[in-house]
This record gives C-alpha cells, sequence and structure tokens, in this order.
C-alpha cells in the first residue's frame, strides 16, 4: 500500500511540478502582448513574429496543464446534483465515468503522438513569414495528454481505495482525509 501511495504522490509531485514550469510561461505570454502592443501601437513597428509566438506559447501552456488542473480539480464541472451526493456516491460516479476519460485521454495521446511524429519526421515549420518549428509544438500534446490521463489515473485509484478503506485518499497537499 505504501508503494501505491508513493506512486499516487509522485504523480501529484510531477504535475506540480510541470505546472510550477507552465506558470512562467503566463509571464512569458503577458511580456510578449506587452511588448507586441507597445511595439504596433506606440512606434507603428509590429513584429513578424510576435502574435504567433504568443499563440504557439499559449497552445503548449494549454496541453500540458491539464494534468496539473486536474490535479486540484480545476475542470469544468456540471455539479449541479453531484455536489448534494455523498462522497461515497460521487466516487462510484467519478469510477463508472472513468471509462470516458480514459477514452478520451487514451485518443489523445494514441492520435497526438502520431501528428508528433508525423510532424517530427518532416520538421514541420509554420506557413508564416517567420516560419516557426511546430513540431516541439505537437509533441507538447501526446505529452500533456499523457500526464492528464496519470493523473486521471491516479483518481481513479484514490476512489476506488476511498470506496475500500472508508477514508479519502487525497494527496497531503490537496486538503484534510474525510471519512466516507
Amino acid at each position: 500500500m505504501r508503494k501505491l501511495i508513493a506512486v499516487l504522490e509522485f504523480v501529484d509531485a510531477l504535475n506540480d511540478w510541470v505546472g510550477r514550469i507552465l506558470s512562467f510561461g503566463i509571464l512569458l505570454m503577458f511580456l510578449l502582448v506587452l511588448s507586441e502592443v507597445i511595439r504596433r501601437y506606440f512606434f507603428n513597428a509590429p513584429t513578424v513574429w510576435g502574435t504567433e509566438l504568443t499563440q504557439l506559447t499559449f497552445g503548449v501552456y494549454v496541453i500540458l496543464s491539464g494534468g496539473y488542473i486536474m490535479r486540484w480539480g480545476g475542470h469544468v464541472n456540471v455539479d449541479i446534483l453531484y455536489n448534494r451526493l455523498s462522497m461515497k456516491a460521487k466516487n462510484i460516479i467519478d469510477i463508472c465515468t472513468f471509462i470516458l476519460f480514459f477514452l478520451f485521454s487514451g485518443m489523445m495521446v494514441l492520435y497526438g503522438g502520431s501528428l508528433a511524429w508525423e510532424s517530427i519526421s518532416i520538421w514541420e515549420h509554420s506557413n508564416s513569414a517567420w516560419g516557426p518549428p511546430i513540431y516541439p509544438v505537437k509533441m507538447a500534446i501526446p505529452i500533456g495528454a499523457f500526464l492528464l490521463l496519470l493523473q486521471g489515473t491516479a483518481k481513479l485509484i484514490r476512489d476506488i481505495l476511498t470506496l475500500i478503506y472508508g477514508t479519502q485518499f487525497a494527496s497531503e497537499d490537496a486538503g484534510e482525509r474525510e471519512t466516507v
């Protein structure tokens, strides 16, 4: 059991680490947009690359942050009824709906991996005047989907353990353990 908990905590720590690194991407995007606005409106000299680099940075930020957002429960949920259920009922629903999550994440890993591999094989670049490489951004798709899949699997294991033992197996940082 200790090894399983250690693996779950490793998945949490991995996604936390990725989330902390990605947080600097927001600063980078802010500086890029600010620079582009100043260049465009004050000096009438916009860059060819500013907007595209911001979009590429945002794309990587969004796809890689899925596991971190899931780890902290930040994804949007339709929870009109769900929030009124007991912890045990929530766990049962989450376990039952995991198959949909697994299919989505699995397809993102498979098809995103195929897309990334194709992009790498031709050293794909953008068709813009600047022409930056696109393959590093496309590589983020299967990586981000895999991180999301890992975190979702960790959540599934915690939900199962909660049903078995009657104690919520949340990560140490995520909050207090509750009795079901």
